[in-house]
């Protein structure tokens, strides 16, 4: 299983070269090129709102984003290093200070909408919202998945 690792400074110039890394690695990887724009317009909007939620909560930390090539699959997580509470509903970030249960109302409508614009591209979905940030996950099948007749 070979890694890709990528840490960027949350500022949005950075976005456009994680796009186009994760379309070269996804490449690599054995992504059917007609997929390959779906790749690469998950993983913008999958940065814009980790850097969205960096700029916006003062988080000096920077945007991970790990390319994963796999046996048959080829997998991309991008987190950010927003902390969220156990069980907390996905894409719904509590401010830090914030009382426990409540929810940035202002970066929450954003993040629905990213999360609804990734989800229409990629077939396999998870976020995750944990104590140490949140992840996004999304996989692909690769050339090595297909069936041969």
């Amino acid at each position: 299983m070979a890694t890709v690792e990528l840490r960027f400074s949350a500022q949005p110039e950075h976005v456009r070269t994680a796009r186009l890394v994760a379309a070269a690695v996804a490449r690599r990887a054995g992504v059917d090129e007609a997929v390959l724009d779906e790749v690469r317009l998950a993983v913008g909007e999958a940065c814009s709102r980790a850097v969205g939620l960096h700029r916006t909560n003062n988080i000096a930390a920077p945007v991970r984003v790990a390319l994963t090539e796999e046996e048959k699959s080829f997998s991309i997580e991008v987190g950010d290093e927003l902390p969220g509470p156990a069980g907390a509903v996905p894409g719904a970030r509590v401010a830090p200070g914030a009382a426990p249960g409540s929810v940035d109302l202002e970066s929450d409508g954003e993040d629905d909408m990213g999360l609804a614009v990734i989800s229409g591209l990629v077939d396999d979905l998870q976020v995750i919202d944990g104590e140490n940030g949140g992840v996004i996950r999304m996989s692909w099948p690769t050339a090595s998945a297909a069936v041969m007749p």
